[in-house]
Formats: structure tokens, sequence, C-alpha cells
């Protein structure tokens, strides 16, 4: 039976779209069988992350109001073969979908594959409220930005009232030389403060797509992928190459640019 993880952010912009669809990704490749359900109705594009949007004939909706079956619904990667894409709203974004109706759905597929990754809107309004009904477990997704933290306290917050079997943090986008030079919180005192274990850390990158990432971001998306898998408790250190001698060069050169 599939574990359904949701990941949610309090703040749009955080990278948690790409971060779910990487994690897919990986898992897969770890010969999981996985399914990315896109349950942000308004900025649904999951389906453009995984570069899948042309395959899509059917979306949730569709199997919720049964014009497909659920499975027919589900889009295969044409290069993970074990990642299934599970399109969010395209027709109508505006039309009002229930929880407990995207719960049925994704509860009626759990049973083919091992994990459920839901892409969840951000914010805490009703979008919030469907795709976390229908999880077990959460991830929260922040970047070491303010703002970005006072909204994932919030988002914590609210997961408070879900009887969930863990509410755990991601932090995206992390700049190991602003890490080192003291200029920005460092993953575990974000951990700290939102009082919230930590689960992965990714370093900033500028790829989007599926296959675009560099082997910095590669490696720490594969201990991601294995905390969740194998419940380890690996960190990906993205201050490393940024300390001692060599380490200051580095950083220097990447304020000149």
């Amino acid at each position: 039976m599939a574990r359904k993880i949701v990941f949610t952010s309090g703040k749009g912009g955080v990278g948690k779209t790409t971060l779910a669809a990487n994690l897919g990704m990986c898992l897969s490749a770890m010969g999981e069988r996985v399914v990315l359900a896109d349950t942000d109705f308004g900025l649904n594009n999951i389906d453009v992350v995984c570069g899948v949007e042309n395959l899509i004939h059917y979306d949730i909706v569709d199997a919720i109001e049964g014009r497909c079956r659920a499975k027919q619904a589900l889009v295969r990667h044409p290069q993970y073969p074990n990642l299934y894409v599970l399109a969010s709203n395209h027709t109508d974004p505006d039309k009002y979908i229930s929880p407990q109706a995207v719960r049925l759905i994704l509860d009626s597929i759990a049973h083919a594959f091992d994990y459920i990754l839901i892409d969840c809107p951000a914010g805490i309004e009703g979008g919030f409220h469907r795709a976390v009904a229908s999880a077990e477990e959460a991830i929260v997704v922040t970047t070491p930005h303010l703002s970005s933290l006072r909204d994932a306290d919030k988002v914590i917050s609210v997961l408070k009232s879900y009887r969930l079997k863990s509410v755990e943090l991601a932090v995206n986008m992390a700049r190991g030389d602003m890490i080192v030079d003291g200029e920005t919180l460092s993953p575990r005192e974000i951990s700290d403060i939102l009082k919230t274990p930590l689960i992965g850390v990714i370093p900033q990158d500028d790829g989007v797509f599926l296959g675009e990432r560099s082997g910095a971001a590669q490696k720490a998306f594969r201990i991601f992928a294995g905390n969740i898998a194998k419940g380890t408790r690996k960190i990906y250190n993205t201050a490393h190459k940024y300390s001692g001698f060599f380490g200051s060069i580095r950083r220097n050169l990447k304020k000149s640019l």
C-alpha cells in the first residue's frame, strides 16, 4: 500500500513542485513505484515540470466525475517506467472539488504503488486542506529566506490539526557560501527554529526540469530520496565545498559573478 506524502509550503516560489517531481524520479530509479499527484488546481504544472504535458488525456477531475477510471488518468513517464503523473484539473480550475473526492481517487490506486507524492498549493486556503486531507505524511518545503520561514511556521502549525504520521522539513535553494559567511541560516538552524525534523536539503540550482540538475543537486536528491525510502537521516552538506582555503576562493568567485 502506497505511502501518501503531501509536499506543502506556506509561500509560493520555493520550488515545491520541482522538488516533489525530482524526488519522484529518484524514488522510481530506486525501483519504487511512484505517482506524482497534482492537487494544485489553480497553478497545475507538475506535468510540465515532468515534461509529459503533451501526453495528458485525462486528469484527476475526469476520474472523479467518472469519465475515466483512475488508472486511465495516470501517465507513465517515458524515461522513468516506475513513475506516473496524475494531472490536476486542466479544463475547469475554478470548479469545486471536495477533499473526500480527491482522497477516494488516491485511495483507489494506492494498492498498486509504493508512494503517492501529492503536490499541494502554497498557502493554507481550501486547496491546501484538500491536499492534506488525502495524505498520511507531510513534508514542508522552505527556503532560508525570512518570509518563507514565517509562512512555513504557519503551515506547520496548521498541520498539527491533522492526524499525520509525520511532519518533516525540506530546505530548498540552500547557499553553502552564504552559510559559511554567516549571511544566512544553516538548514540545521532552520530546523531548530521551526521545531521540525530535517529530512532533506537541496542546494540552489538553476535546473528546473528532470535531468537538468547539477551534480551537487543530483547527489542531494539521492540522499533525500534515501532518507524517505530507508528512514535514514543523512543530510547533504551544502557548505562543504566552501570551507577552508579553496572554499574561500570559491566563495569570492561566486560573489564576483
